[in-house]
């Protein structure tokens, strides 16, 4: 827990983790909002609310061989910092097109505004990388993992909250204001030239398509000849297929086994518990961490992990079922903290916004996988049991394999020294 505190003495770590939560806060409230508009609203036409999930999911495809060249090769403070300020913008124009009830422009401006967005995260955490000491990862990969586990707890039901109270007028305001803080934030950070242009400085004129493609293929080579960061990798995909097969079996078997008369009211306790276990784990997992080697945290958490979720599907009680989740809750932030933590000791910061382009589409395409595999055998041919069994089995698998695999890259490397 001293460690925890101990790196906000930093301040340019303490305005950029401020900023990354209200970044947060902004996009969560904000979508929460427009969803519920969007059913209170077209009821009848609930196509729009699909269409609008789209407008959050499929930027991710358009930009993703984008975002990492431009988090490299342009200034990472001046991308992170105006990516909020556009989003600020075009919350305000998405304000004005859902008053004068254009959709179209409604949706063109969802999608643009994701699209923008996704270029925050390589551009923050190159930086993050550059300003944090080798010995802060493990701690910073807490922090976040504990944003992101309050946000699961709170921020759908803040948004719902926000929304009846002061309607989606209000909830989009603030969606813009806290955008506009964010990037203020992100603008009086005082980064080093070498973090901000970790491979000199270019111009927009630079990003044609043939520099794109050979950026792209380069970060590709760099990481299929690194055996160890392959296998991180596969972590994050696997977070795709928990977080896809975790998305819609809770309701599922609620629905269909548990509690088929009062499973809404069991998803809101079982979303509670879970959220509670993300937010506990990820307050000690970064203390456990630091008395394990990282490879031993990650295997620890899927093998955990696993065998809660493999036990959730075959519980014969509601109650049980949410004891079960808040368990499963507990042991990912492990996972997540020991693959974070190590992730920026091996990857050349040069290379770390081209490197981080990649795992957003990877972990969208094995969630998609994992739904459309759902979709297809479920009720049809496998009972509900046997897919939390198959989606529980992959972690405990990928754990074994992991402990196999991972000590021999750790002490060969004594933690792979990155090239600068």
């Amino acid at each position: 827990m001293e460690s925890l505190l101990l790196i906000f003495k930093n301040k340019n770590f303490s305005r950029l983790f401020l900023a990354n939560f209200t970044s947060q806060m902004g996009s969560v409230i904000g979508v929460t909002a427009f969803m519920f508009f969007i059913l209170h609203r077209f009821s009848h036409q609930p196509s729009y609310a699909t269409i609008t999930e789209l407008m959050y999911s499929l930027p991710t495809l358009a930009v993703f061989f984008l975002v990492g060249v431009v988090a490299d090769r342009m200034n990472r403070k001046q991308i992170a910092a105006n990516c909020d300020f556009i989003c600020s913008v075009l919350s305000i124009l998405l304000l004005f097109c859902v008053y004068k009830n254009i959709m179209i422009l409604t949706f063109t401006l969802l999608f643009l505004r994701s699209a923008v967005s996704k270029f925050f995260q390589p551009a923050q955490q190159g930086i993050m990388q550059g300003i944090l000491k080798e010995d802060e990862y493990t701690a910073s990969a807490g922090l976040n993992q504990m944003v992101s586990s309050l946000f699961n707890l709170f921020g759908s039901g803040l948004g719902i909250a926000i929304y009846w109270t002061l309607g989606l007028e209000g909830a989009i305001m603030i969606d813009a204001i806290s955008f506009l803080i964010s990037g203020l934030l992100i603008r009086t950070c005082k980064v080093p030239e070498i973090v901000n242009l970790p491979n000199g400085n270019h111009s927009w004129r630079d990003l044609n398509l043939k520099f794109v493609y050979s950026d792209f293929k380069d970060s590709l080579i760099y990481i299929l000849k690194n055996k160890l960061l392959i296998s991180l990798i596969l972590g994050f995909i696997l977070f795709g297929v928990v977080n896809g097969g975790l998305s819609v079996l809770p309701a599922f078997i609620l629905k269909y086994k548990l509690a088929p008369h009062s499973y809404e009211t069991f998803s809101i306790w079982n979303s509670m518990a879970f959220g509670v276990g993300l937010l506990i784990g990820s307050l000690f997992s970064p203390i456990i961490a630091k008395k394990l080697e990282l490879y031993q945290a990650i295997v620890l958490g899927l093998i955990l992990g696993g065998i809660t979720i493999i036990c959730s599907g075959f519980v014969t009680n509601p109650f049980l079922f949410i004891g079960m989740s808040g368990l499963t809750g507990l042991t990912l932030p492990l996972i997540n903290i020991g693959i974070g933590g190590w992730f920026p000791k091996i990857v050349d910061p040069k290379m770390m916004g081209r490197v981080l382009g990649w795992i957003s589409p990877l972990m969208m395409l094995s969630h998609s996988i994992t739904l459309g595999t759902i979709a297809f055998i479920y009720p049809s041919y496998v009972n509900i049991e046997w897919i939390f069994a198959l989606v529980g089995g992959c972690l405990a698998v990928v754990g074994i394999f992991y402990w196999i695999v991972l000590p021999n890259y750790y002490y060969q490397n004594n933690v792979v020294e990155v090239t600068v």
